[in-house]
């Protein structure tokens, strides 16, 4: 098993690929928000519980190198799904895109990446140096 291949790094993977999605779909609200009609999305939100509710308990056997060594295998792959944004504004222009309202959800979603990215690496770290190999 690598270390890739553990429950909490591959959701925390999930976990930045939703920000990456977030935000092309923040950037395209963005760019049209002087359209006519144009309708917002957004994804929604990340929830870890619903991404370990799709794993099934690893299974563990052993493998045939060293009766100490084991590995564990996990299945599941996971979707994001966007929604249309409920506005409580319409521009004149009939959409309902405030500019204001998604650059600050830019902003919370870069500053949540970096978050989520910054305890990957850390992560992995710690566990390079758990197994004593060079951080």
């Amino acid at each position: 098993m690598g270390l890739m291949d553990m429950p909490v790094l591959a959701a925390l993977t999930d976990k930045m690929r939703w920000h990456q999605a977030r935000q092309g779909l923040l950037a395209e609200n963005v760019a049209n928000a002087d359209n006519p009609g144009f309708k917002g999305r957004d994804l929604k939100q990340y929830n870890f519980e619903d991404r370990f509710s799709v794993v099934q308990a690893p299974v563990v056997s052993t493998a045939t190198t060293q009766p100490r060594h084991f590995s564990t295998s996990i299945g599941g792959g996971t979707s994001f799904a966007d929604d249309k944004m409920v506005n409580f504004e319409v521009t004149p222009k009939g959409n309902g895109i405030t500019l204001e309202d998604e650059m600050m959800k830019v902003t919370t979603n870069m500053m949540d990446y970096q978050a989520a990215t910054s305890l990957y690496q850390k992560s992995v770290k710690i566990l390079r140096t758990a197994l004593g190999k060079t951080a």
